[in-house]
């Protein structure tokens, strides 16, 4: 679906992309990772046509800057940093409605998701939504079209421990059916969402292997979080991922996202003179939880 050939992006005298060979088919979820610079923003640029670059490029067989409006009608996109609109809210998303040829509800339906009621809001300028809403609001854009391909600049850095969740079982609704590029610069904010990792590093593909595909991208975790004392700092961390404590602050509980495993690990290591005993263990479906009721009552 996707072919980078030797493609090469300099700035000034500065060689930001180096030879750059990838090949990306429906059902891959690249991981896109490397440190600040290391040329992911450039490389997505030059694959949304943005930027002219040495080498090719090709989106099912299109050239992104040659065909570019062909092309971006087969890509959702959310950016690492929200544009400066002052469309306000509804006429934009009538707007990339229309561009897309896709209905606005379903956008609308998304963002409600998300925990982000469009509607309410859709005559304030985008410019003035908070961080957390602007990016509520272009991933309802992005995933209410229908597109072969997924560009995601840290998608999930402004949203809130449930809007992640709700995050990722919108992308697993979708990850048979297309291809999606998740650009991050830590490989534990996105290890869980993917399939392939791509790392870049001074321009150049320095790893390109699959990876365990084995977290539904929508699972959920129950966690119990024993403390060897209550305190008010991790008190504070915790209820923002929906954690409720009993036994004088001592004893958290509350559910993870499968893919935010490492994300919350990363958390609670902030805590670990803290922390007494950590359990985390996947929670039973809505069909086991049938069977379960089934099983008792037959």
């Amino acid at each position: 679906m996707i072919n980078f050939q030797q493609v090469s992006k300099r700035f000034r005298r500065i060689d930001v992309l180096s030879d750059i060979n990838l090949e990306i088919g429906t059902g891959d979820r690249v991981a896109l990772v490397g440190s600040n610079g290391a040329g992911k923003t450039t490389l997505i640029r030059c694959l949304l046509g943005e930027y002219k670059c040495k080498g090719k490029i090709s989106v099912d067989g299109d050239n992104p800057r040659q065909r570019r409006t062909t092309v971006l009608k087969k890509i959702g996109f959310v950016p690492q940093l929200p544009p400066p609109l002052k469309m306000p809210v509804g006429q934009l998303i009538r707007f990339a409605a229309g561009v897309c040829e896709s209905k606005p509800e379903r956008m609308y339906d998304i963002s409600s998701q998300l925990g982000l009621d469009a509607r309410q809001v859709r005559r304030q300028p985008f410019n003035k939504l908070s961080g957390g809403q602007k990016q509520k609001l272009l991933i309802s854009i992005a995933l209410g079209r229908d597109c072969d391909l997924l560009v995601l600049d840290e998608p999930a850095a402004n949203l809130d421990p449930e809007a992640r969740h709700a995050f990722f079982q919108l992308l697993a609704e979708r990850q048979h059916n297309v291809a999606m590029i998740i650009s991050s610069h830590r490989l534990d904010e996105v290890a869980a969402l993917v399939n392939r990792v791509v790392e870049l590093d001074c321009g150049k593909i320095v790893l390109n292997d699959h990876v365990a595909d084995q977290v539904d991208m929508d699972s959920m975790l129950d966690c119990q979080l024993l403390l060897t004392r209550a305190d008010s700092a991790f008190a504070e961390t915790v209820r923002e991922w929906g954690f409720e404590e009993s036994d004088e602050g001592v004893l958290w509980q509350g559910r993870v996202s499968g893919p935010d495993r490492l994300r919350f690990l990363g958390v609670l290591s902030r805590y670990a003179a803290l922390l007494k005993g950590i359990q985390m263990q996947e929670a039973a479906s809505n069909e086991q939880k049938k069977d379960k009721v089934h099983a008792l009552t037959a």
